[in-house]
């Protein structure tokens, strides 16, 4: 486990994800596990952060629109899907998969926020993926 790990939160702890695709356009929506994270996600997941992530992809736009009643966000990019599935020659073209690239996103917020007892079962989690 890297020293990252320690000081930060991967995305996957603090929300579920879905995503899905039209075109070339790849949309993915955040929903925060528990509401009293929204405002930390809010913060940290910005769409220069998920830019970052999806940098390898070339995305033209990116755009977050907040829901805050529902605690979630829907990011859109544009222009990631090697122009889309009947376009692309890649084995898979679709969106769908996507969203787990986002959860693994190492966000710079402090472990404390998941509380004792969730953070000690995040990180032995954690620990038991990478050594399997």
């Amino acid at each position: 486990m890297n020293a990252g790990m320690e000081n930060g939160i991967l995305l996957y702890e603090l929300a579920h994800a879905r995503s899905g695709d039209k075109g070339n356009r790849l949309n993915i929506g955040v929903v925060a596990r528990d509401p009293r994270y929204y405002p930390y996600l809010a913060k940290a997941l910005t769409p220069d952060t998920v830019r970052f992530r999806f940098a390898h992809r070339h995305p033209t736009k990116v755009m977050r629109y907040d829901l805050p009643l529902l605690n979630a966000f829907n990011f859109v990019l544009d222009d990631v899907l090697d122009g889309g599935v009947n376009s692309s020659t890649g084995l898979d073209a679709h969106g769908k998969s996507l969203s787990f690239l986002l959860l693994g996103t190492l966000l710079d917020l402090p472990r404390s926020l998941l509380g004792s007892e969730a953070a000690s079962q995040t990180k032995t989690r954690s620990v038991s993926s990478v050594a399997s």
